[in-house]
Parts: structure tokens; C-alpha cells; sequence
């Protein structure tokens, strides 16, 4: 037990120096978990008091548009309630709502161990690619954010694992993989594919036997395959009861047609366009295979950057040529698999905007195993024909080049994702210090491209902006009441670009009262203006207001 237990050990101080370096959300999905969690912990229930995007409530702007409103019509909720008892216990602090994610992803370098044992890797091996998960290159920083990651990561290739131990005839392992997979579907959506990839095991493992002509007898009992659909049943069942009597329907964001029939990632983040399969459609053959084909090929470059590092990709598919026909592996290929077809068939649009890599995290433990066995293969290829090499010791030196890829990869990535995230931060926290300076009232609701992430660090609900025109944006602001507007050169949305660069601002919306210049003497990088629905609202007219450039949080 050592070994595994000195993996999940560094993998967990790994993270909780992530949690050191960024212990808040750092973009909006996380934001929104940790927001809902707040929630929960505060007896507020599933509830949220802002939109961050429209899919939430219809595509459109609904007819009674009022704040606070059901959360949870698009994410899945695991990644919130874990933070619950630690944000009782610990209070409301960052620190609190990133624990559980440190504690439960770190699982995943002690679960990449048992697989390569499992599998029959040599000792190499197996530590090399639990080394390696710990610390897995470029998808590093997203570990102990308070979202899906660390969750999804071993509850998927757990139940992964434990399919693969079914097929070789452990009919607890199999049942128990229900478990799993209905958990990882409580933390997101595509854990369902888990949970097809262990049915098809299952039938396959009945193909087979039956192929055998009786000679070979299923490994997977019917009683065990029972028994996983009815653990799955079990975990999943009061969150869909409660997704029916709160909204009519299982899937409420993809009901409205945002999530399907889109036509690019723009119109996610839009209220005007259609959201239906003609709409689709109507892009022609030609541009709708494009959209296929390019969700394919980001899967590929973000699992190739984020997870292979682009060094560890090669190895890792001569790992899988060599395991190809591998009970060991064979849930894990039929995963990637429909993976990857579900990333090009169905959320194509969605791959490039962070969708794909939340799930292929899960590919993680088997891919590192591959990776350092496809190295040894390498290795042996050439040592056979270089009588200079002794090959055991080449293998341990080209193994640990591979593990040390993936750490360099993961300490670099998270050097430069933090500083972009801490300055990030630190500019939303001196523009929350301005609010106050400026008088916002603190149910003032804010108009923003990140909803969420401000009603996180500012306290304060309201709406985001959409790629809609500037008279939509009037539209949502009057029906949600917003009275101040926050925009980012970084995100911003199309229409109110110009009024960030002072090329035309509305009457409806003030001078700015605050501004981040930007370094390169373009426009601001981040700018709070007054928003005024009436004539009784003076703040619009205002023409000089008070330099708070210096403000600090």
C-alpha cells in the first residue's frame, strides 16, 4: 500500500499548491459551481440571482425575467454539493471550496498505478504513469478549480477500470462501475458515455461467449450488469426527479435548442438567432460537415496540448497499437472513442469553447500507461538494433524523460495560467473596491460577460452581456433592471466593443466612473460604467466623475 498511497500524497500536495497559488474560480464555470455551493451551504437551495447565459432560462428573454432563478438548467450539480460541508465547517472561503476537489482528484494518481498493475505493466510503468497523473502537463492548473475536473478524472476512468476487471470475471467490479458511472453523471452530462461503454461491454462479453458455442462462459454475470444499471438508477434518480418538477424536462438548456442547433459558438451566447434543427440545417451540407469535421480536429489538438503535452501523444499511440486487443483497455479505447464521435457528431460547436477537455480529462490515468508503455516499445525497437544499449536501463532513462515531460509541461502551464488568472482577479477585486467608491447599492445588479465570476467576488447578481446588438443589450438590462455595466477588452461581447473604445456609447449608458488602462494604449482593459432606465436616473449626465484608477481592493 505504499506505493499508492505516496502517489495520491504528492499528487495531493501538487494540488494544494494550486489551491496556494489560485484559490478562487477562475472563469465562469467554475465561478457558477462555487456560487451554487454558496448557495446551498447559506439554506438558499438550487438558486442563483443572475443569468450567466440565457440558455438557462429558454434562449430568450422570459416573460417574467426575475432574479433569483433555479440554477442548475445546463451544469450538473455534483461539482457544488462536495463544497458544501467544507464551506459549513470552514466557512465561505475560497481555501474551503477547493479542498474536496484536491482530496478527489488526487485519487487519480494512486487509480493510475492499479491500472497499469492491473493490466500487467511493469513496476516502471505503473509509477511512472501515477507519477504522471499527478501532474498531468498543460490540464494541471484545472485541478482544484471548483469545477467538474477532479471529479469527472477518476470517477470515469474508475469505472472504466472497474469494467475492464468485469470482463476478466469480477462481477462485483462490474456492478460497482454503475456507481461510478452514475456519479460521474452527476458531475457532468457525459458520464452517460461511461455508462454506454459499460453496456456494450457487457453485451460484447455475451457475443463472445455466445460466439464460443459454449465453450466460453460470460465473465459478467446477469445479476451483475443488474446491479450497476440499478446503482446508476439510484445515484441519478432524485436529481432527474428534481430536473422534472423544477423544469419540465431532464435536459432543460439543451430543450431550448441552444446547446444542439447552433451554428457557431457565437450564437451560444445569443438571444436573437434561431436555436432549431432547421436553423442547422440551413447552413447547407457543405458548412454543417465543417463544423464536424473542425470539432473533431480540436478535440484532437486540445487532447494532443492539454493532456499529451504534444511530446506524449506518440508514445502513447504506439502504447495503444501494442494494447489494442487488451480486455485490460478495452472499456478505455470504446470511451475515447465515443468520446471523440460525440465531440464531432454532437457538441462539435461547443469543443473549441472548453467543452471537450472536461471529459477527455478522464482519458488521463489509461493514456499515461500507454504513453510509457509505448516507450518502452520504442525503446526495445531500437535497443535490438543497437548492441551498445542495454535496455533495461535505457528503458528507465527514456521513462523518466517521459514523466519529466509531463511535470515540466504542467509546471510551466500552471506558471503562466495563474499569472493570467491572478491579474485577472486582482482587476475584477479593484473594480469591486470602485463599486462601493461609486455608491452601487449592494443589490445593485450588474450587466456583465461573466455573471457569475462577479457575483462571486463582488457579492452582487445580474445579467451577462450577448452577442446581440446594443438595443438587445437595452432589452435585457431594462427587463432585469440592471444599473451598471462592466466590460473587459479581453471578453467582451460584439456590440459593446465600440462603446468600450469610445467610438459610440448610447444615452442609456454613462461615461465610465472607472477604467484599467490598458499597457498598450488601446483601449481599457476593463471599464464600470452607470447603466440609467430613466429620466429620474441623473448618473448618465454626468460628464467628469472621480479618477479611481488607483483604487485597491
Amino acid at each position: 500500500m505504499r506505493t499508492p498511497l505516496a502517489l495520491y500524497l504528492l499528487a495531493l500536495v501538487g494540488r494544494l499548491v494550486l489551491i496556494w497559488l489560485h484559490p478562487d474560480p477562475a472563469y465562469p464555470d467554475s465561478a457558477y459551481y462555487a456560487d451554487v455551493a454558496r448557495s446551498l451551504a447559506e439554506a438558499r437551495g438550487f438558486s442563483v440571482d443572475f443569468v450567466w447565459i440565457f440558455a438557462e432560462v429558454g434562449g430568450r428573454i422570459p416573460a417574467d425575467p426575475v432574479l433569483p432563478i433555479p440554477s442548475n438548467a445546463h451544469w450538473m450539480p455534483l461539482a457544488s454539493i462536495v463544497q458544501v460541508p467544507f464551506l459549513t465547517i470552514f466557512g465561505m472561503n475560497p481555501v474551503a471550496a477547493a479542498v474536496p476537489f484536491a482530496l478527489s482528484g488526487a485519487l487519480a494518481a494512486p487509480l493510475a498505478w492499479a491500472i497499469g498493475r492491473e493490466a500487467g505493466a511493469s513496476r516502471v510503468v505503473s509509477v511512472g504513469a501515477g507519477i504522471l497523473t499527478a501532474f498531468p502537463a498543460l490540464s494541471f492548473p484545472f485541478m482544484v478549480q471548483t469545477d467538474n475536473f477532479s471529479l469527472y478524472q477518476p470517477l470515469v476512468a474508475g469505472a472504466l477500470f472497474l469494467g475492464a476487471r468485469g470482463l476478466k470475471g469480477h462481477a462485483r467490479s462490474f456492478a460497482l462501475g454503475g456507481l461510478l458511472v452514475g456519479l460521474a453523471t452527476l458531475a457532468r452530462n457525459d458520464g452517460v458515455l461511461a455508462g454506454g461503454v459499460l453496456a456494450l461491454a457487457f453485451l460484447w462479453d455475451r457475443w463472445r461467449a455466445w460466439r464460443s458455442s459454449g465453450s466460453r462462459r460470460p465473465a459478467i454475470p446477469v445479476w451483475s450488469a443488474v446491479a450497476c444499471a440499478g446503482l446508476f438508477v439510484a445515484v441519478m434518480a432524485p436529481w432527474v426527479a428534481r430536473q422534472l418538477v423544477v423544469f419540465g424536462s431532464i435536459s432543460p438548456s439543451s430543450a431550448s435548442g441552444k446547446v444542439l442547433f447552433i451554428r457557431s459558438i457565437e450564437e451560444w451566447n445569443q438571444i436573437t438567432s434561431p436555436a432549431t434543427l432547421d436553423h442547422l440545417l440551413g447552413m447547407g451540407l457543405g458548412p454543417l460537415l465543417l463544423t464536424r469535421v473542425g470539432g473533431l480536429v480540436a478535440a484532437v489538438g486540445i487532447f494532443t496540448t492539454l493532456v499529451g503535452a504534444g511530446l506524449l501523444v506518440p508514445p502513447m499511440l504506439i502504447g495503444a497499437l501494442r494494447r489494442r486487443r487488451s480486455v485490460d483497455f478495452g472499456p478505455f479505447f470504446g470511451y475515447a472513442a465515443a468520446l471523440f464521435a460525440f465531440s464531432a457528431i454532437v457538441s462539435a460547436i461547443h469543443v473549441p469553447g472548453g467543452t471537450f477537455i472536461h471529459s477527455a480529462v478522464a482519458l488521463v490515468p489509461h493514456g499515461y500507461v500507454l504513453a510509457l508503455e509505448g516507450t518502452a516499445v520504442g525503446v526495445a525497437w531500437i535497443a535490438a538494433r543497437r548492441r551498445t544499449w542495454n535496455r533495461e536501463d535505457a528503458t528507465h532513462v527514456f521513462s523518466g524523460a517521459t514523466v519529466a515531460i509531463g511535470i515540466v509541461a504542467a509546471l510551466v502551464g500552471t506558471v503562466v495560467v495563474d499569472a493570467d488568472w491572478n491579474e485577472k482577479r486582482q482587476a475584477r477585486l479593484t473594480l469591486a473596491a470602485a463599486l462601493d467608491i461609486a455608491g452601487a447599492a449592494a443589490d445593485d445588479r450588474l450587466l456583465t460577460i461573466d455573471a457569475a465570476g462577479y457575483r462571486y467576488l463582488t457579492g452582487r447578481g445580474g445579467v451577462v452581456t450577448t452577442n446581440d446588438s446594443i438595443e438587445t443589450q437595452r432589452e435585457i438590462a431594462t427587463a432585469y433592471r440592471t444599473a451598471w455595466l462592466v466590460l473587459e477588452r479581453d471578453e467582451i461581447a460584439t456590440s459593446m466593443a465600440p462603446v468600450l473604445r469610445g467610438d459610440s456609447r448610447p444615452s442609456w449608458i454613462g461615461a465610465p466612473v472607472f477604467t484599467i488602462p490598458g499597457t498598450d494604449g488601446g483601449p481599457p482593459r476593463i471599464a464600470l460604467y452607470p447603466i440609467c432606465l430613466s429620466d429620474a436616473d441623473r448618473r448618465c449626465s454626468v460628464v467628469a466623475t472621480a479618477d479611481f484608477r488607483d483604487v485597491t481592493p
